[in-house]
């Protein structure tokens, strides 16, 4: 992957850099979000430790969005990682330095994964299937007419997901490769 993509980045960039060019001015956001965001957990009081918080959201997906999962074990995870998300302008850290300020960069860290973490314990709560590493005890065939497609999310900041989908492009992009039907995966 390394190599092949690398070949293709180097390519890609000797197409479109060109010598002495100036750089493009700075769009709307120029970085100062970020420095928010930063500046927000850095200079938070701590509610709630990171650790504590983090510990929580890894029990809910553990046993309620495991390998194997029902309906009930979902809806039970959605109020759960619901409530865990609730709570996390709550972050802060103690450590308020800028030099390798692990407590920092764990919050931040965290404050990445539990979007990640509503957002996938929703879909999986909705996606009434099994496919592919989704597998649903009570649901344990794939259902191609009512499934065959891809979901999307948002989340919002408080927290309030958006689900959507997107279709399944059965083609490929090349008249070398015919295209493969989708089929029952078996063990």
């Amino acid at each position: 992957d390394l190599v092949v993509f690398g070949r293709a980045a180097a390519k890609r960039a000797a197409e479109t850099v060109k010598s002495g060019a100036t750089h493009a001015t700075l769009g709307a956001d120029d970085g100062t979000r970020a420095i928010e965001r930063l500046d927000r957990v850095r200079h938070n009081v701590s509610k709630i430790p990171t650790a504590e918080l983090r510990l929580e959201m890894q029990k809910t997906m553990q046993g309620h969005a495991a390998v194997f999962r029902t309906g009930k074990s979902l809806a039970e995870g959605v109020v759960k990682i619901d409530k865990a998300f609730a709570v996390k302008d709550g972050l802060g850290v103690a450590d308020k330095s800028m030099i390798f300020n692990t407590d920092l960069v764990e919050t931040l860290e965290l404050d990445n994964l539990l979007p990640q973490a509503v957002v996938s314990m929703h879909s999986c709560a909705d996606r009434t299937e099994s496919r592919g590493a989704h597998a649903r005890d009570d649901y344990p065939d794939r259902d191609d007419k009512v499934w065959m497609r891809h979901s999307t999310c948002y989340i919002d900041d408080k927290g309030k997901v958006m689900l959507g989908e997107r279709p399944v492009h059965q083609y490929t992009m090349t008249t070398d490769v015919a295209p493969i039907p989708p089929k029952k995966r078996v063990y």
